[in-house]
């Protein structure tokens, strides 16, 4: 069977490791701008009656997306069979409700975008909040894998007596997850307000821990002050430096480097490209490739 993985711009290493772990072949492809700023897409591959999987990371993904939709286009164009889309970080799932009036729904539209174009979707771990499944707004096979096992190796590997801590009670369920993954402790901060400028954030048994490698873990790391401000807590009642560990390294405003610079060891996956990544997603999105192409094969008569 002809099946061909296009990797766009960014997600290099991923996809040679993603092609490595599946019968893909690597799709040809050449895409370049105009001086006017227009995407110009060739694709240099025999595609017709393909199975076809685009690779593109939405790290920024105003920039990313009329160029993965106009390589789709012509994809579809030259005949390919299906085309999906794997989207390890995937975009615009932040705005899932309309918080002030005139405000845009943009998580319902990007998807409802996407579900017009591919034949399906597969992602890591999306930031899922008031939507609590892909199915509600993706009208495709839309399959959200979890890094939890993946962390879960790392740590068993890199780490320590290791304790997990979710840095706030929105990360509860996430810390439990891949603290029972990796066979360690676990715990969550809590917070204390005693005014506007005063919340005490403190750790139920520290006097437990103190000899444990904390962990903070948590979906994204965006700006990297939660993680930040949970370290100095840790460290203030007597524990090391923790290992901060993202699925999504967003690291938006230098964040990364502020993380660095209070000595704190920063850990993400390589779902968006970074120094940070240590923890290959590779064999999980093979994993549901695998399952995705079963899912959406066409009914035969």
């Amino acid at each position: 069977m002809n099946r061909q993985l296009f990797v766009m711009p960014g997600q290099e290493r991923l996809g040679q490791n993603l092609l490595a772990r599946s019968d893909f072949q690597s799709g040809n492809f050449e895409l370049r701008r105009f001086p006017d700023g227009e995407s110009h897409v060739r694709v240099l591959s025999d595609v017709r009656n393909a199975d076809v999987a685009i690779l593109c990371q939405m790290h920024h993904p105003d920039d990313k997306i009329l160029p993965l939709l106009m390589l789709v286009s012509t994809l579809r164009d030259l005949g390919v069979r299906r085309v999906g889309l794997i989207a390890p970080y995937l975009a615009y799932m932040r705005q899932d409700k309309r918080f002030h009036d005139g405000e845009g729904i943009t998580a319902r539209y990007f998807a409802r975008l996407l579900s017009q174009q591919v034949d399906w979707l597969l992602t890591v771990d999306p930031h899922l909040h008031r939507i609590h499944a892909l199915s509600e707004v993706y009208s495709i096979p839309a399959l959200a894998m979890t890094a939890v096992q993946p962390i879960a190796q790392w740590l068993r590997d890199h780490v320590t007596k290791p304790v997990v801590i979710g840095p706030d009670g929105e990360s509860e369920q996430w810390a439990a997850r891949v603290a029972q993954a990796a066979g360690c402790p676990w715990e969550v901060l809590t917070k204390e307000r005693f005014g506007d400028r005063d919340v005490r954030i403190s750790l139920p048994h520290v006097e437990q821990y103190v000899d444990c490698t904390p962990v903070l873990v948590d979906d994204i790391i965006s700006t990297g002050r939660t993680m930040i401000q949970a370290a100095a807590h840790l460290q203030a009642a007597g524990m090391s430096a923790p290992v901060c560990i993202g699925v999504h390294g967003i690291f938006a405003e230098g964040a990364l480097q502020e993380m660095q610079a209070v000595g704190l060891r920063v850990v993400t996956s390589n779902s968006i490209p970074d120094v940070s990544n240590q923890i290959d997603l590779a064999p999980l999105l093979s994993e549901g490739v695998r399952h995705l192409l079963c899912e959406s094969e066409p009914a035969r008569d």
